[in-house]
């Protein structure tokens, strides 16, 4: 009995003292527009491990040791609150009143958490006024990546994105050339490509080529949204990239920072940006000069990247952004190369000749207006004054060029304006929070196009012999676009959403000019010259459909499907074109077809994240090239490729990405970390059997490798990070009829290849080095057959070339 209390004494004396020494926070969390109670939701310390979720009362209990604290509460479809409190020998009652999630800007759950762990990330269902539920897309983080940022290789940036097709046309990061999905990978064209949310291309609907890409070492995020794009940014197939810019560092009023990176083949870069920010305002300006000789001859360039924005809180509602882009580079083409030439010496040219300018300027207000805790706006107006420049030879690489012969000029300006306004509202509906954003967009493009002969030598010099009568064409392409769109989240429950969406497009595609039919004889003397005056005008209406559908759980892991139309215009360079290595079919019509993605991702106790999905896309009357020989054309036999609309295709296949933390795995806190990752892509693409051109009926689909796989492995201890990356690709047919081979290098299989990329970097306060080597193994591939500049014929990508970086932040 002496024994029995003995132990009832322990126990109550340990409960009593437990309950003197026990002390935290208590409270309530609710919503803050009906005052309800939310259940489920998360209040935890930021962080720590400790947490605690609320009962059907919104009750929550956190014991927490004495001192200050940064404690959150997280509700999806909310957003997230932070409070500081002092924690006192006592509980104390702190209560959270929830609003309605307008922005994610700062989603508490990933603070210094899973974004520290990986550098993809995916965009939550809401960001500013656009809806992302449902979609398949990828977020990169810059500062994240060990690579080559100084020529913006693409091969290491877009590492983690499944499914990616990477065209590698010059070693300095010129241009960015990627498709996916059987999307032809040229100037990223069947992409909407923007930055920090307004499109950069040369015309989004009537040339949608994109000549200038940001520096990525300007860059904090891109973001990749797949078809389903279409509904809010335009009709593509291929879906949308916005670059996203750096922002000033909070409460610094002047930054400098400076990269400055040398590399083989005479690369040298050198990045310099100003940033800083007040109460009221914040700015970020940079400059970048690059230049390089190149992997091969006469492949020199040189350009100059201008950026500045300034940022203006006037109020607790109005932001008010004004930017501006300047970019310009003159590259020297090396031509293209024959399957021949490039088994004997990839890195020689027969081209001396061939220059290629751009000048590229963009002009950018954005305007965002919180008109109430449930309703936001958001303005962007845009502009766009460049020119392109081409000067060579665009004969086939067979034949000699002779110095004192003119060369072929091809120019272009661009003049557009572009403004499109978006609306978000949240509503509640069956006791769920609703999100509804709507928009309309008008565009309105000018571009001239003009083609003749220029002077001969081999300087660059971008004049015409006869500017008031060129020798082969010189038309206008005005183009207007209106668009009306829609899209709704509609929450079933905290688990299941369900999301459709609509848009409507008005295009209006012209042009207006002349070309000249010449013919010579085989002395070069003119026995023929016509010229034909055309005007034409197409309009055309359409409507798109999409639907979404969601389910999250609690765990952080989502199954996601979604259905979306596509459209495609023919642009202009479908209506007419000069090329003796490629002839267009006069009769071109629109492609059409649907994006169709089923899904399954998440980010699972920050060592594992992961996005596996199938897609299915259906496209109609896909413009494509045919292998043709003709014995009368311009009086000369040859090979050509004809451009038409070659059949309905379909494409299917698998694209994964998979991402584990072996260090998190195995340890919470780790001093090594040690994180694989593989992005692999299998896909199936095929012309229909019932299509009217038997020559390709059950052919592959041109630039669909069936196996696309990268890879890698990356370390990290304290200051320093590496990581080793491994790219195979396989073979790909380059046009419809599936040639191996043609003797001008323009028409032929892209063999498989593999790639080896190594890259590291080490951080010392305000310092970093960076260095690799990209193609360790040195091998010769190439990735591209041109069928003009800077072709035409094999472009061979780069052997092994070094680089090291000296980062300075100050």
């Amino acid at each position: 009995m002496k024994k029995q209390f003995f132990y009832i004494t322990i126990l109550l004396i340990s409960i009593f003292t437990n309950s003197l020494l026990a002390q935290g926070l208590k409270g309530t969390v609710v919503d803050s527009e009906s005052k309800k109670a939310i259940e489920l939701a998360e209040v935890f310390v930021l962080d720590s491990q400790e947490k605690a979720v609320t009962d059907s009362q919104g009750n929550y209990r956190l014991n927490l040791p004495a001192g200050k604290h940064k404690v959150a509460a997280f509700y999806l479809g909310r957003q997230s609150q932070i409070k500081e409190v002092q924690v006192k020998e006592d509980w104390q009652t702190i209560n959270f009143s929830l609003d309605p999630l307008l922005e994610t800007l700062e989603e508490v759950k990933a603070i210094g958490k899973k974004s520290e762990v990986f550098n993809v990330t995916r965009l939550n269902p809401v960001e500013g006024t656009l809806i992302y539920e449902a979609k398949k897309n990828e977020v990169i983080s810059i500062d994240q990546i060990n690579g080559n940022l100084a020529t913006n290789n693409a091969r290491q940036v877009f590492a983690k994105v499944p499914g990616l097709n990477i065209w590698e046309s010059d070693g300095g990061g010129l241009q960015l050339g990627i498709g996916g999905r059987g999307l032809n990978p040229n100037r990223t064209s069947n992409f909407n490509t923007r930055q920090n949310g307004y499109d950069i291309s040369a015309d989004p609907l009537g040339y949608p080529e994109s000549y200038y890409t940001p520096p990525v070492e300007a860059l904090s995020k891109i973001e990749v949204v797949r078809g389903a794009a279409s509904l809010q940014y335009g009709s593509q197939f291929g879906g949308m990239i916005n670059f996203l810019f750096k922002k000033a560092p909070e409460d610094t009023p002047i930054q400098f920072h400076t990269r400055n990176t040398l590399g083989s083949f005479g690369l040298l870069s050198s990045y310099n940006s100003l940033s800083g920010n007040t109460e009221k305002m914040d700015y970020f300006v940079y400059y970048q000069r690059k230049q390089g000789d190149g992997f091969r001859d006469n492949e020199s360039f040189e350009s100059n990247t201008l950026f500045a924005d300034v940022n203006f809180d006037i109020g607790d509602r109005l932001y008010l952004c004004f930017e501006f882009t300047h970019m310009d580079y003159l590259a020297q083409q090396a031509g293209g190369l024959t399957d021949r030439m490039f088994e004997e010496d990839p890195r020689q040219s027969v081209r001396e000749r061939n220059w290629f300018g751009i000048q590229w300027n963009i002009p950018a207000i954005i305007l965002d207006y919180k008109i109430n805790t449930s309703t936001k706006i958001n303005w962007k107006t845009f502009g766009l004054i460049g020119s392109r420049k081409a000067l060579g030879n665009l004969e086939r690489v067979t034949q000699v060029d002779f110095p004192e012969e003119e060369r072929n000029l091809l120019w272009d300006d661009y003049e557009n304006f572009g403004s499109e306004l978006r609306l978000l509202h949240r509503y509640d509906f069956m006791g769920q929070i609703q999100a509804l954003a709507i928009g309309a967009r008008y565009f309105k493009g000018n571009t001239q196009q003009r083609q003749g002969l220029g002077p001969a030598g081999y300087d660059a010099d971008f004049q015409y012999n006869n500017p008031n009568n060129l020798e082969d064409l010189s038309f206008r392409y005005p183009s207007e676009n209106i668009a009306l769109f829609a899209e709704n989240i509609f929450n079933i429950n905290n688990n299941l959403s369900v999301t459709p969406g609509l848009r409507w497009e008005h295009i209006s595609t012209n042009s207006s000019g002349y070309y000249r039919n010449m013919v010579e004889d085989l002395a070069g003397n003119v026995i023929s010259d016509t010229t034909i005056y055309e005007s034409k005008t197409l309009d055309r209406s359409f409507m798109l459909a999409g639907l979404g559908i969601s389910y999250k759980t609690p765990a952080d892991l989502e199954v996601y499907g979604n259905i979306s139309m596509n459209y495609r215009g023919i642009n202009f360079n479908d209506l007419r074109v000069n090329n003796t290595n490629i002839l267009v079919d006069p009769n071109l019509q629109d492609e059409s077809g649907y994006n169709a993605d089923l899904g399954f991702r998440g980010n699972y106790s920050d060592f594992l994240n992961f996005d596996w999905s199938l897609f299915y896309l259906a496209y109609n009357d896909r413009l494509g090239a045919l292998l043709r020989y003709d014995d009368a054309i311009d009086g000369f036999p040859r090979v050509y490729r004809y451009r038409t609309n070659v059949g309905n295709a379909a494409i299917a296949g698998v694209e994964s990405y998979t991402e584990m933390n072996w260090s998190k795995f195995l340890y919470p806190d780790p001093i090594h970390e040690f994180s694989t990752f593989i992005n692999a892509a299998f896909i199936r693409g095929r012309y229909g059997k019932d299509n009217q051109e038997s020559s390709i009926a059950g052919n592959k689909v041109e630039l669909v490798p069936d196996v696309n796989i990268k890879t890698g492995i990356n370390y990290n201890w304290k200051s320093f990070s590496s990581t080793l990356q491994f790219t195979y690709l396989s073979e790909q047919y380059t046009e419809a009829t599936n040639a191996e081979r043609t003797a001008t290098g323009v028409d032929g299989i892209i063999p498989s290849f593999h790639v080896l990329d190594l890259s590291a970097k080490y951080k010392y306060e305000f310092a970093q080095l960076e260095a690799g080597v990209n193609n360790l193994t040195n091998n010769y591939y190439f990735t591209r057959r041109a069928t003009g500049y800077p072709g035409p014929g094999i472009i061979p990508s780069a052997g092994r070339n070094f680089y090291v970086t000296l980062d300075l932040k100050f």
